[in-house]
């Protein structure tokens, strides 16, 4: 089967020496063959540009004056896009050559789809593959204390999550959105919020996308690797920086999307977090406090988002409040065909 619209693959790079060669000679081996590759270099210092300089004949680059944050470059790399569908992708991640196809094919299986996401396993910073190979992120999912984790994250990867399944939404390391997806659902022309800058943007679109009436699947047969530096257990080894992000866009997330209905529901798992999230930040990671100060001084935009958000929402509050559970929550979904794709080519036509 094949189905061709065109790809536009979007990476961010910032000091991203180690990696980006080998994840650009990993999308340009793919086997999906309309794509266009655009990178957008967020002012690196470490000898990336010389790199991107190698693929300038086969991708568009462009250079940044200082570092705007992932969800901006994001932003600005799609764009620059034309593609029916964007895979935006992180420079530390290594595709296996089908992952394109199979994406762009599974998101064929109901126009509603407006996200695709595949399986990614765990690989070295090196990119050599560790003795025992541990599931990356097979999607993502919200508990009731409003944290987004990835499903299968660090677990063994022994043959399960084999099948094609409607999820919550996909990491934005790779993670295929539908163009028509991308116009609905983005904010003051925005479709990651440059408010994050980086760390949760992607779980906020998916959030964002569930409230619009947009639905993520995710296929088995797209395989990739990560290199995952940030982990819910290794918080302390991170720079401070990413911590204070971290914290912020927590509160951003869940003032722009939380419903009423959300917050009755689970009030006293929102609450318990809160408070541990707080006492944390005055008792031990107080550069993180930084995040309070920044919501009350935008906290006007911010609610500006929310509003445009809560009027433009058309989903029921029993179908969002389903999504959020302790345990990953997932539902059935079709595999695509060979007729599912003739449709799809019969529709463009």
């Amino acid at each position: 089967m094949a189905y061709n619209e065109l790809v536009s693959v979007t990476i961010v790079t910032y000091n991203s020496g180690r990696f980006i060669k080998r994840c650009l000679e990993s999308v340009l081996e793919q086997k999906y063959p309309n794509l266009e590759v655009i990178v957008v270099d967020n002012a690196s210092t470490d000898g990336t540009v010389d790199i991107l300089e190698q693929f300038a004949d086969r991708c568009q680059v462009f250079y940044n004056n200082e570092n705007i944050g992932f969800a901006a470059a994001q932003n600005q790399a799609i764009g620059l896009s034309s593609g029916e569908w964007v895979l935006t992708l992180n420079p530390d991640v290594l595709l296996l050559k089908n992952f394109i196809k199979e994406l762009a094919e599974a998101g064929q299986v109901d126009p509603k789809v407006g996200t695709v996401c595949g399986k990614l396993l765990t690989i070295r910073a090196s990119f050599d593959l560790p003795d025992k190979q541990l599931v990356d992120s097979t999607g993502i999912y919200f508990t009731p204390m409003l944290r987004h984790l990835d499903r299968g994250s660090q677990e063994v990867d022994n043959g399960h999550y084999l099948n094609h399944e409607y999820v919550f939404g996909a990491t934005a390391a790779a993670a295929l959105y539908r163009r028509q997806m991308i116009d609905d659902v983005a904010i003051q022309n925005e479709f990651f919020d440059p408010d994050f800058f980086v760390y949760r943007e992607d779980a906020d679109v998916a959030w964002r996308a569930q409230l619009m009436g947009w639905r993520c699947i995710y296929t088995p047969d797209a395989r990739g690797y990560h290199v995952r530096n940030v982990l819910p257990g290794n918080r302390r080894a991170l720079p401070p920086e990413i911590n204070m992000h971290s914290v912020k866009n927590r509160f951003l997330m869940r003032i722009k999307n939380m419903t009423p209905d959300l917050y009755r529901r689970n009030w006293l798992s929102i609450t318990t977090r809160d408070l541990i999230v707080f006492s944390a930040c005055i008792l031990r990671e107080r550069s993180s406090l930084k995040a309070f100060w920044y919501m009350a001084k935008n906290w006007k935009r911010v609610v500006a988002k929310r509003r445009e958000i809560m009027n433009r929402r058309r989903a029921k509050d029993d179908y969002i409040a389903s999504w959020f559970s302790y345990q990953p929550v997932s539902r059935p979904a079709p595999r695509p065909t060979a007729r599912t794709l003739a449709r799809a080519r019969a529709s463009r036509s």
